[in-house]
């Protein structure tokens, strides 16, 4: 990763014309010829660490946004959208790919928005569609990782940790202190469609006694992330979301920041590290839930201390997508237009007691390592025993590593997956439901196999 050639010549067009310079202006400002600056913009040069110096010292320009500006979010996420089944019979390779972003940049962030808006995008999802599409969209163009916000939560969660041993006491010492906010637990029947009020009247967080210990950590965490609000502002602001969007954003930064004061970076790391990723271990040194710590493993892209590049997806029992980050996995499990019924995600539900490992090879040869889990909303009661699925995984070459593949035979046999029907073209699949877009279906009066849905090659 840390060797990866930077192509952001999108990047400096934008900055070159914000300026309103020419090509040629620029080049001399920056000491470097005007063919070589056209080359860099055109993405035939990468981006080297020279003239990235010498943009900031000129331009003071901040070198964050070669990574965080990429048209419709980069590469893999072109080809994540690409992979719908509407675009099935237009056979666009990577090569094109690439040929495009480096030669229409606008024209590929027009694509991608174009695609998000109408709702592309494949397995149905809970969240507002519009809002979520956006948001989702500027998650994935900085990788689920938010350097600013983890410094701040690392910085906050050390001083905490000075002040007592006990992080919840505290957190709320300090919440009493510097926001004039008292912490009170409140029955249920006092409370009973909520888990948590800010009552800026009677100056309470309250929550309820149906929260268990980790959950009322971070919401005391999240109530603390007001002293990050600049951090906050500038990349809500920065994200150029409309309202419903950016509300939002501002909600998933305020749960980053969370779970980033109650798993600070580093020592997290370290952690997941010493125990190889083990789930287990890291819940319980943590006080965090399952959910928690599987969403803070999307997270560890820090320059310099990179940890595992996992992906989570989660999942109700009908197929609908409630959340999904791919961070720097680049999986199209996540952003796929379908969930393939083989993957065991579902199995999930009828053994929620269980951490489940599979072993799935997709059509392109990519070979996938992927933990299954059911886990239940907090202060749920309904009486309906809601129940989500998640499903956390990683490349298969990644996965040696970890304390729950040991021995697994990770280069042996896998489960043949798809990601979805429509978009899965592996024949005599009995699990099939439907046949592939863009393939003519084959009837045969005479014939049966183990699927009604035969379909015509290439």
């Amino acid at each position: 990763m840390a060797d990866a050639k930077l192509f952001a010549g999108h990047a400096v067009r934008r900055l070159r014309r914000q300026l309103g310079l020419t090509q040629a202006a620029m080049a001399e400002a920056l000491d470097v010829s005007a063919s070589y600056l056209n080359l860099v913009e055109r993405n035939q040069r990468p981006v080297s660490a020279t003239l990235l110096l010498r943009l900031v010292e000129t331009y003071d320009f901040d070198p964050r946004a070669l990574a965080a500006s990429e048209p419709g979010g980069g590469a893999e996420a072109i080809r994540r959208r690409l992979a719908d089944p509407i675009f099935a019979d237009l056979e666009i390779d990577r090569h094109q790919m690439e040929e495009w972003l480096a030669g229409a940049p606008g024209g590929a962030e027009a694509f991608a928005r174009a695609y998000d808006r109408i709702g592309g995008g494949g397995a149905a999802e809970t969240e507002p569609d519009d809002a979520g599409r956006q948001v989702r969209r500027e998650i994935e163009r900085w990788r689920n990782h938010f350097a600013d916000l983890d410094a701040a939560a690392e910085a906050l969660a050390d001083e905490l940790r000075l002040a007592a041993g006990d992080l919840y006491g505290a957190m709320a010492e300090r919440l009493r202190v510097r926001h004039q906010l008292s912490v009170r637990i409140l029955p249920a029947d006092v409370m009973p469609d909520r888990t948590l009020r800010l009552d800026l009247h009677a100056r309470q967080i309250q929550l309820s006694e149906l929260l268990d210990a980790s959950a009322r950590s971070f919401a005391l965490a999240g109530r603390l992330a007001e002293e990050a609000r600049g951090e906050i502002d500038a990349l809500a602001k920065g994200a150029g979301l409309d309202r419903a969007a950016e509300r939002l954003y501002r909600r998933h930064l305020t749960g980053y920041f969370a779970a980033a004061v109650m798993m600070p970076y580093a020592r997290f790391l370290r952690a997941c590290e010493a125990s190889g990723y083990d789930l287990e271990l890291l819940q319980r040194r943590f006080g965090a839930s399952f959910s928690q710590v599987a969403h803070r493993l999307t997270t560890l892209q820090r320059v310099g201390a990179r940890g595992l590049p996992f992906f989570l997806i989660r999942v109700d029992r009908a197929g609908q997508v409630s959340k999904r980050y791919a961070g720097a996995s680049g999986s199209p499990l996540v952003e796929g237009p379908g969930i393939c019924p083989l993957w065991n995600i579902f199995a999930g539900f009828a053994r929620p007691d269980e951490l489940l490992v599979q072993l799935l090879e997709l059509e392109d040869g990519s070979r996938w390592f992927t933990l299954a889990h059911a886990v239940r909303p907090q202060g749920d009661r309904s009486g309906l025993h809601a129940r989500f699925a998640i499903g956390l995984g990683l490349a298969a070459d990644n996965a040696g590593g970890l304390a729950v593949a040991s021995g697994q035979d990770l280069a042996g046999r896998a489960v043949p997956a798809g990601l979805g029907c429509r978009a899965c073209t592996r024949p005599d699949c009995p699990q099939r439901s439907a046949p592939p877009a863009g393939r003519a279906l084959l009837l045969n009066e005479r014939e049966s196999g183990v699927t009604p849905f035969g379909f015509a090659g290439d």
